[in-house]
C-alpha cells in the first residue's frame, strides 16, 4: 500500500508542490529514496532511522521506497526529512493515513528526533494555503509560516514525538502567532554630513525616483557615509513588497523566528564576491545579493574593484528587475528590483585630478582603472557626479538645518505622484513614459544639442529624461521643463574616448551647459 503527503521544492521564491509517496514492500531490506534526491536528501535515511529510535521505533525488515515526485525535477534540502518519517509512520500503522494526506510537511530531523528550522517555510505555507492543505513545519518556523494568514492551519511541533502525540490526541499543538512586525527603525541622519549639498541633492533626487546612482572622489570624501544614509530616505515597504521581500528571504533562511521588518533592504557586499554570491547560483541555488536587495538599496563600494564579469552580470536584472539562473537541469528565477548605489575612487591611487594632489602613475592610472567597469554598465547608472574632498572648512560648519526626516518628506510626496501614474521614474515604460517624461520645447531643445556633445546612448537620452522627471516630480511640476532636463544633464558625465568614464579634469573640458544654450 503506498502512501502519500505533500512537501515542497523552491524554484526561485516560489514554492512548487513535491507528492511524498511511501512504499513497503517485500523483499531484500534496503531503504531507497528517489526521485532526482540531492545528497542532503539522500541522507535522509539515516537521519529518519536514528530519529525513530529516539521515540522508540524501528524501520521494518523490508524493502522501503520512498518517491518524490515530480520525478525529474530537481530535490534539495533537508526538509524532505519530517514528510518521509510521517509518510514511514502512516504506512507502519502509527499514524493516521487520512490525516496525513491533508498537509504539507517540511522540516530537518536531529538524531534525538527534534526538528531543526527550514529555510523557506513562507513560500511553503503560501503554498500550502493555495492548495487547501495544513502545514507542519519546526517550532522555530511556525512565526514565520503564520505570515501566510489567519485560516492556515499550522502545526509547529518541536520533536517528532509532540507531532505523533497531537495526531493520536495525547497533546494538543495550537496554531503559532505571527511572528513580530518590526517598523521602520531611525537611520542614520544627513545632518551627520558636512559639506557635500549636490551630493545630498544627488541622493535624494535617487531616492525620489529609484534612480541608480555613482559617486566618483577621493579616499575620505564621504562616499560610504552618504551611501548609508540612503535608507533613511525611502519609505517603508508596503504590505505586497514587504511579502516579497520576506519570501526571498525566508528562502535564504534569514527570517529569524518570523519577524519581519518594513525597512527597505541594503546589502553591501565586499568586492571580492563571486558572480554566484551576487546573482544566486552555486551547488545549490540561493538568492544572491542582487534579490536580496529587491525593493531596496545594493550598494557596491570600491566599484571598479569588483570583477568585470560580476558587474557585467548585473547589467540584465537592473533593466528587467529579476535574475534568471539557468542550469542544465533547472532555470530559476528570482525578483531583483534594487536601486544601486555605487562609490569609487577617480583611479587606483585615489587622487587622480584633484588639487594640491598627484597620481603617482599619471592618466594611464585613471584611464586603466576606470576601464574596468564597462561602457553599458556605466550607461545604465543614471546619476553620475563627482564628490570633491571635505575641507577643513567644511567640517567647521554647523550641523545643515534640513537633514534625513526633511528629505525623506520630499521623496515620499514625489513617489506619491509617481504611484498614481503605476511607476516609479525609473521604471517608466511605453506609453506612460511618453506621456509624463516628455519636456517642454527648450527642454527638448536643450536634451537634442547636449545629446550631440555629450556623446549620449539612446538609453543614456531617455534615462535623462526620466532623472528630469523625477526633479518636476520633487518641484510639483506637472511639466518637465527645461530647468530639470538641465539638472539631469549636469548629473552625468559625458563620455569620452577610451574611457569607461571620465576623470574630473577631462569633465571640465567637456562641453558645459553654458555652452549648449
Amino acid at each position: 500500500m503506498g502512501i502519500r503527503t505533500y512537501s515542497a521544492a523552491f524554484d526561485g521564491a516560489q514554492a512548487r508542490l513535491v507528492d511524498v509517496q511511501v512504499q513497503i514492500a517485500g523483499g531484500m531490506p534496503n531503504f531507497m529514496i528517489v526521485g532526482l534526491a540531492d545528497k542532503a536528501v539522500a541522507e535522509s535515511r539515516e537521519r529518519v532511522r536514528a530519529a525513530f529510535a529516539a521515540v522508540g521505533l524501528s524501520l521494518p525488515s523490508k524493502r522501503l521506497i520512498v518517491n518524490l515526485a515530480p520525478a525529474d525535477r530537481p530535490k534539495e534540502g533537508a526538509h524532505y526529512d519530517l514528510p518521509i518519517a510521517l509518510g514511514l509512520m502512516a504506512a507502519m500503522g502509527v499514524l493516521p493515513v487520512d490525516m496525513l494526506a491533508e498537509h504539507l510537511v517540511m522540516g530537518e530531523l536531529g538524531l534525538d528526533g527534534g526538528l531543526s528550522p527550514s529555510p523557506g517555510a513562507l513560500p511553503a505555507a503560501m503554498l500550502a494555503q493555495e492548495k487547501d492543505l495544513g502545514f507542519i513545519c519546526p517550532e522555530s518556523c511556525g512565526p514565520e509560516a503564520a505570515w501566510a494568514g489567519g485560516e492556515l492551519p499550522i502545526l509547529a511541533p518541536a520533536s517528532l514525538i509532540q507531532l505523533v502525540n497531537h495526531f493520536k490526541g495525547g497533546q494538543v499543538l495550537s496554531r503559532p502567532a505571527p511572528g513580530d512586525l518590526i517598523e521602520a527603525d531611525p537611520c542614520r541622519d544627513l545632518r551627520d554630513v558636512r559639506g557635500q549639498e549636490t551630493a545630498k541633492r544627488a541622493l535624494e533626487v535617487a531616492a525620489a525616483g529609484g534612480h541608480n546612482l555613482l559617486m566618483v572622489g577621493p579616499p575620505g570624501a564621504g562616499k560610504s557615509m552618504l551611501a548609508s544614509r540612503a535608507p533613511g530616505l525611502l519609505p517603508p515597504l508596503t504590505s505586497s513588497e514587504l511579502l516579497e521581500v520576506s519570501m526571498v528571504q525566508s528562502v535564504a533562511g534569514l527570517l529569524e523566528r518570523g519577524r519581519l521588518s518594513r525597512n527597505r533592504p541594503f546589502r553591501a557586499p565586499h568586492h571580492s564576491a563571486s558572480m554566484a554570491a551576487m546573482v544566486g547560483g552555486g551547488t545549490r541555488i540561493r538568492p544572491g545579493e542582487a534579490s536580496l536587495a529587491h525593493h531596496g538599496v545594493l550598494f557596491l563600494d570600491e566599484l571598479p574593484e569588483f570583477h568585470p564579469q560580476v558587474l557585467d552580470s548585473l547589467r540584465q536584472p537592473l533593466e528587467t528587475g529579476e535574475i534568471a539562473v539557468a542550469r542544465a537541469n533547472a532555470r530559476i528565477t528570482y525578483p531583483a528590483r534594487f536601486q544601486l548605489i555605487a562609490a569609487m575612487n577617480p583611479c587606483r591611487c585615489g587622487w587622480a585630478g584633484e588639487n594640491g594632489q598627484a597620481c603617482a602613475r599619471g592618466p594611464k592610472c585613471a584611464q586603466s582603472y576606470q576601464a574596468r567597469v564597462s561602457g553599458p554598465m556605466m550607461d545604465r547608472i543614471d546619476l553620475q557626479i563627482d564628490i570633491p574632498p571635505v575641507t577643513p572648512a567644511d567640517l567647521a560648519l554647523p550641523p545643515a538645518p534640513e537633514g534625513t526626516a526633511e528629505a525623506a518628506a520630499r521623496v515620499a510626496a514625489a513617489r506619491a505622484i509617481q504611484n498614481e501614474r503605476g511607476a516609479l521614474n525609473a521604471h517608466l515604460s511605453g506609453e506612460a513614459f511618453d506621456q509624463f517624461a516628455s519636456p517642454d520645447e527648450p527642454g527638448r531643445a536643450l536634451l537634442l544639442r547636449a545629446c550631440e556633445a555629450m556623446g549620449l546612448t539612446a538609453r543614456g537620452y531617455h534615462r535623462v529624461l526620466r532623472v528630469a522627471r523625477t526633479l518636476a516630480d520633487l518641484d510639483q511640476c506637472e511639466q518637465v521643463r527645461r530647468i530639470h532636463v538641465a539638472e539631469a544633464l549636469s548629473a552625468r558625465r559625458a563620455a569620452t574616448q577610451g574611457q569607461a568614464i571620465s576623470t574630473p579634469n577631462a569633465l571640465k573640458s567637456a562641453p558645459s551647459l553654458s555652452t549648449l544654450r
